[in-house]
């Protein structure tokens, strides 16, 4: 007789974990299947680690600049690249030990099955030869890394972010594959650390940046830290000494490691999606609503990076959280999602909020821009490198989104978000107090452009209200 819980658990990541608290607070039955290693994308592969890295890289990179500040001796300074990736692995180990531990706390030995679950029904999944019923499925599965067939041949010099952070070195050469934010990232961060790194994207720009005038700078910015070469496929071949040379376009590269870092795909192999009797489209893919997670009409709800929507921590927790709140209350309600939010954590740190520039009618929005080279934070600092740009509506000057590149850019866009959300003003937003000197004085001059481009003259002076 098969087992009968209220909701089966498919992934213990992000959206399921969360997923998986709510159920119980709610005193739902449940069970967690897992299949593979425990612990979340971000922790385990992806931005913990990623950090680690950077974080040693920036150390390394400034011993550059102490001269102008007065500091000597840091010639001497060196890599120890074995220690590099140990560390890394230390605090990733520490992030990912700690959420298992976390979850396997709220559970007994029958309620988390390790082993690859299959749906055979809407109501029943099948995992180690056990058929368990249920009132819902929560399909949280994640994703993994995209490998065309010739990287797959690369054997042992190919890297994902799956298998980075085991090596236990640094390599001689790399190339970078994909320019993405994970690509930008680990690319600047490896050439900072004194690898010779080559990034390459079909793309014409990094990082996703779809503002034009930030995505060109960005590059020539990050382009100090590696050779950069968007706008062409690469094409990889094993070389006899195994060594691996890419070719792109005109220019040929030999290098001894290849990361490839060109997305990441929904892991569904073998989940049975064709067994809930809904269409899938031409990935195996079935449509979902966002503001629900519901498949269609069934007890099934599709959260996190296996959706390929938002594959963000933040909005995996939310989207575990939605599916849960939907299946305790037994009815669909639609949950408004957050301001979109993206950070690359490079140098300068690349940030976009709301609205993309591509979605943007030019002949009704006005944009903002102010350059950091203005700021006297930054020239004290010594980070020159960076702009911000602002969208604002002409007519009502709603703030719409923004497109930073800058030092410290991640503080700026959480500011820029919570205006959004709130529906703030461009005029509204320059009431905050900016104190001096802080580079979020960069900010307020965006905010003051994309103000003097509306067209509109305000009675008093922006920031100024009279009571």
């Amino acid at each position: 007789m098969a087992r009968k819980v209220d909701v089966a658990i498919i992934g213990a990541g992000s959206a399921g974990v969360t997923a998986l608290y709510t159920l119980l607070r709610a005193k739902k039955s449940v069970v967690l299947i897992n299949s593979g290693p425990e612990g979340t994308t971000c922790a385990r592969v992806g931005c913990m680690p990623s950090k680690a890295l950077i974080e040693t890289a920036s150390l390394y990179h400034n011993r550059g600049r102490q001269e102008m500040f007065g500091l000597r001796g840091t010639e001497h300074l060196s890599v120890d690249g074995p220690a590099v990736m140990a560390r890394v692995r230390a605090i990733r180990d520490q992030l990912v030990g700690g959420f298992i531990t976390r979850t396997h706390k709220h559970l007994d030995e029958t309620q988390f099955i390790d082993g690859h679950a299959k749906i055979l029904a809407p109501d029943c999944v099948e995992v180690n030869g056990e058929k368990i019923t249920c009132d819902a499925i929560l399909i949280a599965t994640g994703s993994a890394p995209i490998l065309p067939p010739p990287f797959r041949a690369l054997g042992d010099a190919l890297l994902t972010t799956d298998t980075l952070f085991e090596e236990p070195d640094l390599p001689k050469s790399l190339a970078v594959v994909g320019l993405g934010v994970i690509g930008c990232e680990i690319g600047q961060a490896m050439g900072r650390l004194g690898v010779e790194v080559h990034g390459f994207d079909a793309a014409p720009v990094i990082a996703g940046i779809k503002d034009p005038v930030v995505a060109e700078a960005a590059a020539e910015w990050l382009g100090r830290d590696m050779a950069i070469t968007t706008g062409t496929l690469v094409e990889p071949r094993r070389e006899a000494d195994g060594s691996v040379t890419i070719q792109a376009g005109e220019k040929s590269v030999t290098v001894e490691r290849v990361l490839a870092s060109i997305g990441r795909r929904p892991n569904i192999d073998g989940l049975g999606l064709e067994n809930l009797g809904v269409a899938l489209d031409d990935h195996g893919m079935p449509a979902y609503d966002p503001e629900t997670l519901q498949i269609g009409d069934l007890p099934v709800y599709f959260t996190g990076d296996v959706n390929a929507d938002r594959p963000l921590l933040h909005e995996a927790k939310d989207e575990g959280k939605i599916a849960a709140l939907n299946i305790i209350a037994g009815t669909r309600t639609a949950f408004r999602r957050r301001v979109p939010l993206g950070v690359a954590f490079t140098a300068p740190q690349i940030a976009t909020v709301g609205a993309g520039f591509d979605t943007l009618d030019p002949e009704v929005t006005a944009v903002g821009k102010a350059s950091a080279q203005n700021n006297g934070r930054s020239k004290v600092k010594a980070e020159l490198a960076g702009m911000i740009r602002i969208y604002a509506d002409k007519s009502s000057l709603k703030l719409l989104g923004a497109t930073l590149a800058i030092s410290d850019g991640e503080h700026m866009a959480h500011w820029l978000a919570l205006a959004i959300e709130q529906g703030m003003t461009i005029d509204a937003c320059l009431e905050t107090p900016f104190y001096h000197p802080v580079l979020e004085e960069t900010l307020q001059d965006a905010l003051m452009d994309c103000l003097a481009n509306s067209g509109h003259k305000l009675p008093h002076p922006p920031g100024l209200t009279p009571v």
